[in-house]
């Protein structure tokens, strides 16, 4: 006779922070039903958080913002925290940041404010076990898809995906933030409604990091960027890193829960690689756009 199953571990949320959701690599291939993408902003943050606690790329973990959140184990796990540097605790105990981390059942895993940066990642081994929504388990803030933000007595299971061995090593290379953010801007596919000088001023312009940025995209605050057609744009497709302007001049740049249509003009697109440093932009980072691609 075999024995039973060990129990699920649970985890009860204790503290839930300003914004902490459950991400995995997103939702890819939903966008003509008007899906967005969702999944981690920070996905090589993401990644190596999971690679830590030996999970596979695509398991589930949190995704928190600014101030972090704390979580209650029912059983032992294992645990590594990754993305905006923040002190870790457990028990009130200093442990590693960027490595993985025994947590023996009962005790309070605590992800603090982020010392630098916006966002940290918590993956657990085995991964978050949340019903899948059209093949992923993120939360979508747009299209309310996928479970709801974390709150304090809520309850989350693990062990939805198979895990190995934790990865610990003595270097994991993460770029993190530098002091200002820099976006390689591709012209198009609406450059052409903007004034001659546009390029220019996004790649001199004062611009910052806007309090009213989120998961759906980065506002910028700066100059504004004229244009030289006025007329109404019929609603297009919208790509991960496409840059609207509003009619308020300002550059919006389109993250990972951006709608997959809009109205206004694109002044261009900046590559999905260089999106990542946008998760940890904090309000009033420098932001500073580059030509890429060529000009007109």
């Amino acid at each position: 006779m075999s024995a039973p199953d060990a129990p699920a571990v649970l985890l009860t949320v204790i503290r839930s922070g300003a914004l902490t959701t459950v991400q995995d690599l997103g939702r890819a291939g939903h966008a003509h039903l008007g899906v967005p993408h969702s999944g981690a902003l920070d996905r090589p943050a993401h990644l190596l958080a999971n690679a830590l606690v030996g999970n596979a790329p695509s398991a589930a973990g949190l995704e928190t913002t600014v101030n972090g959140c704390a979580v209650r184990a029912s059983g032992p796990m294992v645990a590594a925290v990754t993305g905006a540097a923040c002190a870790v605790r457990v028990d009130g105990r200093p442990v590693a940041w960027g490595a993985p981390v025994r947590v023996p059942a009962g005790a309070v895993l605590d992800v603090g404010a982020a010392r630098r940066g916006l966002r940290s990642y918590l993956a657990f081994a085995g991964g978050l076990d949340v019903p899948p929504v059209l093949g992923s388990r993120a939360t979508d803030l747009l299209s309310g898809l996928g479970p709801a933000p974390l709150a304090d007595g809520r309850e989350l299971r693990l062990g939805g995906e198979r895990s190995g061995p934790p990865r610990a090593a003595d270097v994991h290379p993460y770029a993190g933030l530098g002091p200002e953010l820099v976006l390689p801007l591709v012209p198009g596919p609406r450059d052409d409604w903007f004034a001659a000088d546009a390029p220019r001023v996004l790649a001199r312009g004062r611009y910052e990091v806007s309090p009213a940025s989120n998961r759906i995209g980065l506002r910028t605050a700066g100059p504004a960027l004229d244009r030289v057609r006025h007329d109404e744009l019929p609603s297009e497709g919208m790509v991960l890193g496409a840059v609207q302007v509003p009619p308020d001049g300002r550059p919006v740049v389109f993250l990972a829960d951006h709608p997959t249509t809009g109205g206004y003009p694109v002044i261009g697109v900046v590559p999905e690689a260089a999106l990542w440093a946008a998760a940890q932009a904090a309000p009033g980072t420098p932001v500073r756009f580059v030509p890429a691609g060529g000009t007109r």
